[in-house]
This record gives C-alpha cells, sequence and structure tokens, in this order.
C-alpha cells in the first residue's frame, strides 16, 4: 500500500497527540489498582485501543519517574503484577487535568474562530 506523503504527516501527527493523551488516560484509568492486561481492556472499552508494545513501557516509565506504583501478587492462581497511581502520581494527575482544561477553552477559542 502505497501512503502519500499528507497519510505519513497525519500519521505522524496523530501519533504525538495520542502519546500525551494516552499517559493522561492510563494515569486517570490507574486511579483504581489494575494490572497490566486490565488496564488495556479498560482503555479499549473507553474507545482508546493501545498495545502492549505502547503500553508496558509507557508504564515502566511512569513507574519509573515515581508517578505509579507497583506489587506483584497472586489472583486466579497467576502471578500478575498490579499498578496504582501513587501520590505524586495523584498530584501530576491534578495537574495535568487543569492544564488539559485550559489548553481546550483555549483551543475551542481558537477554533470557533476558524
Amino acid at each position: 500500500m502505497i501512503h502519500s506523503n499528507a497519510d505519513l504527516a497525519f500519521q505522524n501527527l496523530r501519533l504525538e497527540l495520542r502519546r500525551g493523551c494516552l499517559t493522561l488516560a492510563i494515569l486517570g484509568q490507574l486511579r483504581s489498582e489494575l494490572y497490566g492486561y486490565a488496564l488495556r481492556k479498560a482503555l479499549e472499552e473507553r474507545g482508546l485501543d493501545v498495545d502492549e508494545g505502547t503500553l508496558y513501557p509507557l508504564i515502566r516509565r511512569l513507574e519509573a519517574q515515581g508517578l505509579l506504583e507497583s506489587e506483584w501478587r497472586e489472583e486466579s492462581k497467576r502471578r500478575r503484577r498490579f499498578y496504582r497511581l501513587s501520590t505524586a502520581g495523584e498530584m501530576m494527575l491534578r495537574k495535568l487535568l487543569d492544564e488539559l482544561h485550559r489548553l481546550n477553552a483555549s483551543l475551542t477559542s481558537i477554533l470557533q474562530e476558524a
């Protein structure tokens, strides 16, 4: 399949837009503790499809930044790693949500003029 330059540009810009939204979605979803697959399914149920190759590295990065905590536990006779927001993650989520609302208001204003 041959893609035009416009198609490639759209795909690149779409990925940039999704990257920030995905981080915010993960932080928001992990206000309740979930293991990786359950997190992926919860996001998918809300219209945000994420492949494992994107999700797990992002979760590890957020944990390394201190925004998530995790622990291994056995559930249904399987060991699973459960993730949840840390205290720092809760504060970051609030800040990011404030920023999102500010940006959304600005974008709404700008795009209504167009």
